[in-house]
This record gives C-alpha cells, structure tokens and sequence, in this order.
C-alpha cells in the first residue's frame, strides 16, 4: 500500500513539474515587447508610405510601443516581402503589402519565398483608386489621345511603373493591349520620383494611385487624363473613367493589407487584426483617408484571405491571357 502511495505521489508530482514546464511555452508572452518594424516595399512620398506612416502614428498610440516605418525599396517588392518572410513570427516586424505583392508578383516570376506559406496574411487596410496622370505640358489630354498617339509608328511614348508585377505595370500592358498601342514601361523604385519626371515631361504618362498624385494635381503639376479604377473618387468627380467611356475591360483595382511572417499564432493574428481595426476606425485616420483619397477597408483576416484568392484567380487569367511576364 506503501509502495503504490508512493508511485502515485511521484507521478503527481512529475506530471505538476511538467506542466509547470510547459505552462510558459503554451500561455502567450505579452505583446508587444519592443518597438514594431513595420517594413514597406516602396520608397518614401508614395501611396504605400503615406498609409503606412497613418497607421504607424495611430498604432504606436494605442501599442505603446513605437511602429517604425522601414522603407526596404526595389524588385517590386520582393526584397521587402523576402524580409518579412525570414522575420520572427513574434509580432514585431509586420509588412504593408500591395495587392502586386501578394497576387501578380508570384505568377509572372521566381520570388524567394512561398507566397503561401511564408506570409501570414492579417487584415486588408485600404483601397486606392488608379488614375492616368501626364505632365500639363503635354499633348494627351484624354485617354483616346494616348491611344491615338500610341498608334502612331512616329511617335514613342513611355508609361512609369513602380517594377515588375506592381499594379501600376499592369495597367500599362492591359490598356496597351486591349488598345493597340506602344507604350515603353520605365520602372522606378516608387510613385516619388516617377512623379517628378512625369511633371518634368520626361516620361509621358503613368497609370498610379491616386493619393501620391494629389499634391501635385491641386499644384497644377500633373494633369489627371482618367480612372482606370471602377469609379471616380469623390476629389475629383469631373475626371472621366476609362471602363464606362468606351474600353469597359480596363478596371484596375489596388489594394494594400498587412502581412506578418508565416507561422504568427492565432492569438497574435488575432491581436494585430483588432489593433488595425481599431486604428482604422480613429477619427484622425478616417480624416486623413479622405483627404488623401484613400477608401477605408479593414474586416477580418478571413475576408483578406478571399480578397487574395480573388484576386490571385483574376490577375492569373488576365497574366495568362496577354502573356505578362517580367522584365
């Protein structure tokens, strides 16, 4: 009877050591412990950087942690995504990926990373709308001009892109096809300095997103020719939309969402989904949507998943279609 007390106190006692072993492994350490690295694909003055600057002011507010902004530019992406990919799944490095990144990127070339399996997608942030912008100067004042100018075997026009796989390549080569014309892609390594050749007539057009042409625009620095997104944005209702006058296949929707790197625990998507939310939803960060003409999206990490599906089925059959490759 001893004996059998004995072995049955023993192993209560190794199995309250083990658990007590394993306790700090299963509970989840607080988070965050440090400040946050929130790595961005394109450089400074564009579309991705002022929304990734909005949210880093607002999540560093509510995180009492500092969000820093890491500015990782080139390959359209793909040095910042392969980043973000080899980072510790803990939380502390998180990336704003473009629909380019995550969609078009990964079917037209070999990235260094599984797409997939390498990225823990967490929330959808916010919609852009895509515009066709040419210097003041020029002589394309619609998007019939370009197409007319395109046409013609004595002209040679140029269209800026932000590289390979970004959204901006892509509206150049569908309108180019579904339009017959000739446009030059210049790759740059973000909307910034593309800009300032634009307005310098230096290249001659650029589909992009509309935030980073706004200062521009209201300067009389760019001219806005047209949407090629479904809608006009409320800032500047008057600019026509290329798909309803007359080329109803050219729709090119953009969207940027954070990612974190594969294998983040449910408890931490979950915690960063509700913190994005929640910094969407501020008053001051609305404000500044509106003002940059951005549209606010947000949701769970279920409906970026199928936002990313989507698109990924989409773009695939478009890349498929006109043979998009790199570069």
């Amino acid at each position: 009877m001893q004996k059998h007390t004995r072995r049955r106190m023993l192993h209560m006692a190794g199995a309250a050591t083990a658990a007590l072993l394993a306790a700090p492994a299963l509970a989840e350490e607080p988070f965050p412990q440090r400040e946050i690295r929130f790595i961005n694909a394109f450089s400074p003055g564009g579309t991705s950087d002022l929304l990734g600057r909005i949210l880093a002011d607002q999540l560093s507010q509510q995180l009492g942690q500092r969000v820093v902004v890491d500015n990782r530019t080139g390959a359209a992406g793909v040095i910042a995504t392969a980043e973000t990919a080899r980072a510790a799944p803990d939380g502390h490095t998180i990336l704003l990926a473009s629909m380019g990144i995550m969609t078009i990127t990964p079917q037209i070339q070999t990235v260094p990373y599984d797409i997939q399996r390498d990225l823990t997608p967490i929330v959808n942030v916010a919609s852009v709308y895509n515009i066709l912008v040419a210097s003041p100067k020029s002589p394309i004042h619609t998007w019939q001009d370009l197409v007319r100018l395109g046409r013609d075997p004595s002209k040679h026009l140029s269209c800026a892109t932000v590289g390979t796989g970004s959204s901006q390549q892509l509206s150049c080569v569908l309108f180019a096809s579904l339009t017959g014309t000739r446009l030059e892609q210049v790759p740059y390594r973000g909307g910034a300095p593309a800009i300032l050749d634009i307005a310098a007539g230096r290249v001659d057009v650029m589909f992009g997103n509309m935030p980073e042409f706004m200062g521009q625009i209201r300067e009389g620095g760019l001219r806005p020719i047209a949407y090629g997104a479904a809608e006009a944005s409320p800032l500047l209702p008057e600019v026509p939309v290329i798909s309803k006058t007359g080329l109803p296949g050219f729709v090119i929707p953009n969207w940027f969402g954070v990612v974190g790197p594969g294998g983040m625990s449910p408890a931490l998507v979950a915690r960063w989904n509700a913190e994005i939310n929640r910094a969407l939803a501020a008053p001051e960060v609305q404000q500044r949507f509106v003002e940059n003409g951005l549209q606010r999206l947000g949701g769970s990490q279920q409906d970026f998943l199928r936002q990313i599906e989507a698109d990924r089925a989409k773009w695939g059959q478009v890349i498929r279609e006109h043979n998009i490759r790199a570069n």
